[in-house]
């Protein structure tokens, strides 16, 4: 409301003149007001001394006071309600709740910011970020080449390729592009302390067996036979059939130490292909021992195990075989990358390869 050019003591006295006798015409056209703008004074003021009007003036001012006051409360507490599902942690969500509250609640920014108990300064901020759109390709990419591979094995290629950059900004931009890696199914636990497995001291010291299978678009099973090397963690061969008898399983042995040398020690679990007389025979005239795991206790041939669990992941589950041929194809394929390219966590993410390579070197300097 416009504010009155006449004070308190000014409409009092008009009042009061009125009051004396004076003619309200005479009165209106001295101070120049309207007949109707003296009598919504006299509505107003009539009876009243100067002290009581200044009274009812501050009684005025105090409850418009007290309205804006609790209209600014109602309309915080309607915006507070209406980002109180959101979490307001990162500065992009408190960017995006301050306009929200902006758009829906037609407020300023200053208000929203105020309610929300939010920086102006962090609403206000323009990053000076490059956008990265090289690196982002290129992990986008690796990520598309590498299915299974999360965010630590793609640092790492990338690191290969002379892209070098921190974990923590390439773990963001990961997460950005949603290219997380979802986990298949779960697996059960054992409860209680486990006695840490004992790990080879040197190449061909022990290799660990074990068989895998899977399916052809048509319906038939093949096997694969795995064979890992403790220590270097190299895949040794992964034979693929839809028969793997024990006189395969030594013929295969052969050829792997024709190409490696013959090992001290064979571990693998109770198969009958790994108990038959062929195998028997094998070890007497190889001289190597052969050790079979406690039955139901895949956990004391744990590196050919986990070697299975990412053999399954990256490239079984991940590929579908139409015949025998495509798919030993797809297995070598994939057994060459595992020992040359793929980064292993347990070997300082080197390669199988490059950490046999780089033992052989520190023997022979020995």
């Amino acid at each position: 409301m416009r504010p009155s050019r006449f004070t308190e003591e000014q409409i009092i006295g008009m009042l009061k003149e009125q009051e004396a006798g004076a003619a309200t015409a005479d009165v209106c056209r001295k101070h120049g007001i309207s007949s109707a703008t003296f009598y919504k004074f006299k509505a107003k003021y009539g009876g009243m001394d100067v002290s009581d009007a200044r009274r009812l003036k501050t009684l005025e001012d105090e409850n418009a006071r007290l309205k804006k006051l609790l209209a600014e409360q109602m309309l915080d507490n309607a915006i507070l309600k209406d980002v109180a599902a959101k979490k307001l942690v990162t500065p992009d969500a408190k960017r995006k709740a301050v306009a929200h509250a902006c758009t829906v609640h037609a407020v300023s920014q200053r208000r929203a910011c105020l309610a929300l108990t939010i920086d102006r300064s962090t609403v206000r901020y323009t990053s000076a970020r490059p956008d990265d759109a090289l690196l982002r390709e290129a992990m986008k990419a690796m990520a598309g080449e590498r299915r299974r591979f999360g965010y630590r094995r793609i640092h790492i290629m990338l690191d290969r390729q002379g892209m070098v950059m921190n974990q923590k900004k390439l773990r963001r931009l990961y997460r950005e592009e949603k290219l997380q890696v979802r986990r298949r199914g779960g697996r059960k636990r054992a409860l209680g302390t486990r006695r840490p497995m004992l790990v080879p001291d040197r190449a061909n010291a022990r290799w660990s067996l074990d068989f895998l299978s899977d399916t052809i678009t048509d319906g038939r099973r093949f096997r694969v036979l795995a064979i890992v090397d403790d220590y270097t963690r190299e895949c040794l061969a992964l034979v693929a059939d839809t028969s793997l008898s024990g006189l395969r399983v030594a013929r295969e042995l052969d050829d792997v130490i024709r190409l490696r040398g013959r090992p001290e020690t064979i571990v693998s679990d109770n198969g009958t292909e790994f108990t038959s007389m062929a195998i028997l025979r094998w070890c007497q005239e190889t001289g190597v021992e052969w050790h079979h795991i406690a039955p139901g206790k895949p956990t004391q041939n744990a590196f050919v195990e986990s070697f299975n669990g990412r053999f399954r992941d990256e490239c079984l589950n991940d590929t579908l075989f139409s015949t025998l041929v495509e798919a030993r194809s797809a297995i070598t394929s994939w057994k060459e990358d595992y020992n040359r390219q793929r980064p292993h966590s347990a070997l300082g993410n080197m390669t199988p390869a490059e950490f046999a390579l780089k033992s052989t070197l520190e023997k022979q300097a020995a």
